[in-house]
C-alpha cells in the first residue's frame, strides 16, 4: 500500500468522524430545543395553577371576613341598652318564646330536609349544544397548549432559516400531531408563497389557518348517526375504550346532550367487570330522568345486559340507546370476542348505528396503539376525545383521524356535566390560533 492510498484512507476516516460528530451535535441541539420548549410549557402550567390557588385563597379569605363582620353586627344589635323593667320583660318573653319554639322546632326540621330532598330529586336541564360549543371554544383558546400560537410566532419571522423550519416540525411533534402529518404540514407550509414570499402577519395567519383546517378536515360529516334523518329508532350507540379514558362518564354526558335536544334516552350498563360502573351510570341517568338497564350482580355476562337493554329500548320506543362496555385489554382476541358478542346479541333486537371510541386526549400518541386495537376489534364510526383541556395537546385531533380513518365527532373540555360538545373544525382551529 503506497503513501497516497494511506493518505486517502486517513482523509476518508477523518471526514466520516467529522460527519458523525456533526450529527451527534445536531441531535443534541435538537433535543435541547425540545426539552427547553417542554420545560417552558410546564412552567406556564405551574404558574397558571399557582395563580388559580391564590385566587381561591383570596376568595375564601374574603368570605371569612364577610362572615365575621356579619356576626359582629348581629352581636351589636342584640346588645342594645334599655331600662331594667324592659330587660325583665324581654327575659320573660324569651322564656315564653323558647317554650313555644321547643314544641315547634321538631316538625320544622323534617320539612326543611324534605324540601332539600325534593330540590335534589328534580331533574336537571342540560345545556344546549350551541351554548356548549361557544363556551368550549373560549376554554380551548385559554388553554396552556394552543400550538397554533407557537407556529404563528415562528412563521411570522422576516426570514425563515432551516433551524426555523426544524422548530416548526418540533412544535408539531410536541403537540401530538404525529410524524407523518407533521412532515406533510411542514412541506405544504414551505411551498406556500403566502408564507415564504411575504412578511404580512395577517397573510401568514390565514395561510396557517387554511393548512390546519385542511388537515383537520372541514368537509367530513361529523354528525352522530342518531341525529341523521335515516337513523333507526331506537338508534343504538355502543361506547368502547380503555378503562380510565372517561368512557362511562362520557356515556352519561352524551345522554344529557341528547336530552337537551329533546330526545328520549336509555342507558345500558354492560360494563359488568368494573366495580361501581353501573352505579356511576345510574347517577348520571337519575339527574336527567334517563332509565338505566343493569345487572343485579357484578360480573354478569355483558352481552345479556346489552340484549335486555335493546329489548327494553325497543319496547319503550326510546329515541336513543347508549350501551357502555368494559375497557379491559388483556389481549386482542378476548376483546374482539366480547365486543363482537355484545354487538351480535344487540342486533338481534336492534341494528347498531354507531360505535364511538372514547380516547383520553392527554395520553397523546401513547394511546394510539390501544385505539387501533379497538378499531380492529369492532368497527368504530367516530371518536370522542375526552379531557381535551389545558393539559392535552390539540394536535391529537389531526393524528387520531389520520391513523384511524374516522372523524372526531365529540370533544370534552372539562369535568362539568355539560362539558361535552360536537366537534367543530373551525372553532377548534380558531381556538388554538386565538
Amino acid at each position: 500500500m503506497d503513501t497516497q492510498q494511506i493518505i486517502a484512507i486517513v482523509v476518508v476516516a477523518v471526514i466520516a468522524i467529522a460527519l458523525i460528530v456533526a450529527g451527534v451535535l445536531a441531535d443534541r441541539s435538537r433535543k435541547k430545543r425540545i426539552d427547553a420548549a417542554e420545560q417552558a410549557r410546564e412552567d406556564r402550567e405551574a404558574a397558571a395553577k399557582a395563580a388559580a390557588g391564590k385566587a381561591i385563597a383570596a376568595k375564601q379569605a374574603a368570605g371569612a371576613e364577610a362572615g365575621a363582620a356579619a356576626e359582629a353586627a348581629s352581636t351589636q344589635s342584640d346588645q342594645k341598652p334599655g331600662t331594667e323593667s324592659t330587660k325583665q320583660a324581654e327575659s320573660t318573653q324569651s322564656v315564653a318564646s323558647s317554650a313555644e319554639s321547643a314544641g315547634s322546632a321538631q316538625p320544622a326540621q323534617p320539612e326543611s330536609q324534605e324540601a332539600s330532598q325534593t330540590a335534589e330529586s328534580q331533574p336537571q336541564t342540560p345545556e344546549s349544544a350551541t351554548s356548549r360549543m361557544t363556551r368550549l371554544k373560549a376554554r380551548l383558546a385559554n388553554s396552556a397548549n394552543p400550538f397554533g400560537k407557537a407556529l404563528f410566532n415562528i412563521l411570522a419571522k422576516d426570514h425563515l432559516s432551516e433551524a426555523d423550519w426544524e422548530d416548526v416540525e418540533d412544535t408539531l411533534l410536541m403537540a401530538d400531531v404525529g410524524a407523518d402529518a407533521s412532515e406533510q404540514l411542514v412541506d405544504e407550509l414551505r411551498n406556500d408563497a403566502r408564507i415564504t414570499g411575504t412578511h404580512d402577519p395577517a397573510q401568514v395567519r390565514e395561510a396557517l389557518r387554511s393548512k390546519l383546517l385542511a388537515m383537520v378536515g372541514t368537509d367530513t360529516d361529523r354528525r352522530l348517526n342518531a341525529d341523521k334523518p335515516e337513523a333507526h329508532k331506537p338508534s343504538v350507540i355502543i361506547m368502547v375504550g380503555v378503562n380510565g379514558t372517561g368512557k362511562t362518564t362520557t356515556a352519561g354526558k352524551l345522554a344529557r346532550l341528547f336530552v337537551a335536544d329533546g330526545k328520549s334516552v336509555m342507558l345500558g350498563a354492560a360494563d359488568t367487570f368494573r366495580a361501581a360502573a353501573a352505579d356511576q351510570l345510574e347517577t348520571w341517568g337519575a339527574k336527567v330522568n334517563v332509565p338505566v338497564v343493569r345487572s343485579d350482580k357484578d360480573g354478569a355476562d355483558p352481552a345479556s345486559v346489552a340484549f335486555e337493554a335493546s329489548q327494553r329500548a325497543k319496547d319503550d320506543n326510546a329515541d336513543v340507546l347508549i350501551i357502555d362496555t368494559a375497557g379491559r385489554l388483556q389481549n386482542k382476541a378476548n376483546l374482539m370476542d366480547e365486543l363482537g358478542k355484545i354487538r351480535r346479541v344487540t342486533e338481534k333486537n336492534l341494528p347498531v348505528d354507531e360505535v364511538l371510541l372514547v380516547l383520553d386526549a392527554t395520553t397523546g400518541q401513547n394511546g394510539m396503539e390501544q385505539a387501533k386495537v379497538f378499531a380492529q376489534a369492532i368497527g368504530i364510526t367516530g371518536v370522542v376525545l375526552s379531557k381535551l383541556d389545558g393539559s392535552a395537546k390539540g394536535g391529537i385531533v389531526i393524528s387520531v383521524q389520520k391513523e384511524l380513518g374516522v372523524p372526531v365527532k365529540l370533544v370534552g373540555l372539562g369535568e362539568g356535566p355539560d362539558d361535552l360538545a360536537p366537534f367543530n373544525p373551525e372553532d377548534f382551529v380558531d381556538g388554538i390560533l386565538a
